[in-house]
């Protein structure tokens, strides 16, 4: 008899059931979802290029990497949340799954508005830091501006994101991403291409986009989980759970945070050699990353995985689904190069690349691409401890990779052997990395993390 995942109100019990089955089914929607986010993120540049200039356009693309920066934390504490609710809903504690809901909301609400002046604030000195040109630097600024001052829309759909994560939904806050995609494409076009009203059209569509996903998703959950109900500015909270969601949310939020600025240190490097191989660079990284989604997707479903069933008590469990999602990954990440390698040029050139862009482009990618299995396995162990509610040591294993490996020896790689050849930089990096993850994995003390 054909064995079926047991799913209840959009939740997806992981507790029982084949462990790959599981896995691959809460992926999709993850999968699906994030090659969504990739042509939410293009639709503004893509509006504001054709309509009002590549002055514009540069001002959208400046002020994007700060905005993710200071954002990070509250992105964390999404997380944070998926982890909490995973693990007392294999536990069947619906009583702390409300508290855990009502808390986080409440840190939500209490610290939006500090995060969004901070960033207002410091828009400015920021984008001075940064070196940005004086011709884009209003527009860049006046970005910053509104999308900090609307950035309770996009806390609040990560945080509605991590609770049905939690419950096992992957497939609701895709809905939530695709009606916020569409209202920002016809927003964009009403704003910028109508009201003529430049980079702040493009801003306010973002903004007015991801409030209504937002509060979307609060409408969502309390009529399909009751029991969880959001009461947004009725503050509830639990100190004890508050220091949880902290220690679990803060460390993956300082880690993206400084993967992004580490990410910028090494992009200037590339921009060090010119035009072409800046474009290379960039085009294949976007092949790269939609190549990396279902890898990303598993580790993530993992982490749900996971947490039910550390939740529920079943260790043997947890051992199989880490073996399932592994293998997995692998698989897939072979068969990722194996596509992407020999139909690389072809891909880079539908962006309109010439032959000097396709060799940059391709030199990036001949070179990271065949590591990824390494990479993949080290995804996954993190995700998996991140499960446990160990976060630690996969903050640790992804800083020591970026900022202890691949940042400088880019640069070293790049001096002695030549400029193609700093991208090995990125298999040294992920195998120093995944000898942190996987020899802290092989000692079990993640298992001691659980909150149950």
């Amino acid at each position: 008899m054909k064995e079926k995942t047991k799913r209840s109100g959009g939740r997806m019990d992981m507790t029982e059931g084949s462990p790959l089955r599981l896995i691959v089914t809460f992926s999709w929607p993850l999968i699906l979802g994030n090659l969504l986010q990739q042509v939410y993120n293009m639709v503004d540049s893509v509006v504001v290029g054709n309509y009002v200039g590549k002055n514009a356009l540069a001002a959208v693309g400046s002020g994007s990497p700060v905005i993710f920066m200071l954002a990070s934390l509250f992105m964390g504490l999404g997380t944070g949340s998926t982890v909490m609710i995973s693990q007392y809903f294999g536990a069947g504690d619906e009583e702390r799954m409300k508290k855990t809901v009502d808390t986080v909301y409440t840190s939500m609400m209490v610290g939006a508005v500090p995060l969004s002046l901070i960033g207002i604030f410091c828009s400015r000195p920021l984008l001075h830091l940064l070196n940005v040109p004086e011709e884009i630097f209003f527009d860049s600024w006046l970005y910053m501006v509104i999308i900090f001052a609307g950035m309770i829309g996009t806390i609040g759909y990560n945080i509605n994101a991590g609770i049905l994560q939690g419950l096992g939904d992957s497939r609701t806050p895709l809905i939530f991403l695709a009606v916020a995609c569409g209202l920002n494409i016809v927003l964009d076009l009403l704003f910028v291409a109508v009201f003529h009203w430049g980079v702040a059209g493009v801003a306010v569509a973002t903004i007015i986009a991801q409030a209504f996903s937002w509060l979307f998703g609060v409408y969502y959950i309390n009529a399909k989980h009751p029991t969880l109900h959001i009461s947004p500015f009725c503050l509830r909270f639990d100190k004890e759970l508050f220091r949880q969601n902290m220690r679990l949310g803060v460390p993956i939020g300082l880690q993206q945070a400084l993967f992004s600025v580490g990410s910028m240190v090494q992009q200037s490097l590339v921009n060090s050699y010119g035009s072409d191989f800046i474009a290379g660079f960039n085009v294949a990284n976007k092949v790269d990353m939609i190549s990396f989604m279902p890898i990303q997707s598993f580790a993530t479903a993992a982490t749900t995985y996971v947490g039910q069933n550390i939740g529920a008590g079943k260790m043997d469990r947890v051992r199989r689904g880490t073996r399932a999602t592994i293998w997995l990954s692998v698989a897939v990440s072979i068969l990722m190069a194996a596509v992407v390698l020999p139909t690389g040029p072809a891909m880079i050139r539908a962006f309109g690349a010439d032959d000097s862009v396709v060799q940059a482009g391709m030199a990036y990618l001949n070179r990271v691409m065949p590591a990824y299995a390494v990479f993949a396995v080290m995804f996954v162990l993190n995700g998996v401890m991140r499960g446990a509610g160990e976060m630690a040591i996969p903050m640790v294993s992804s800083l020591v990779s970026l900022w202890l490996a691949r940042v400088p020896l880019s640069y070293l790689f790049a001096d002695l052997f030549g400029r193609d050849e700093m991208f090995y930089s990125y298999l040294v990096g992920w195998i120093l990395g995944l000898a942190i993850s996987g020899v802290y994995y092989f000692t079990g003390r993640w298992k001691q993390k659980a909150l149950t």
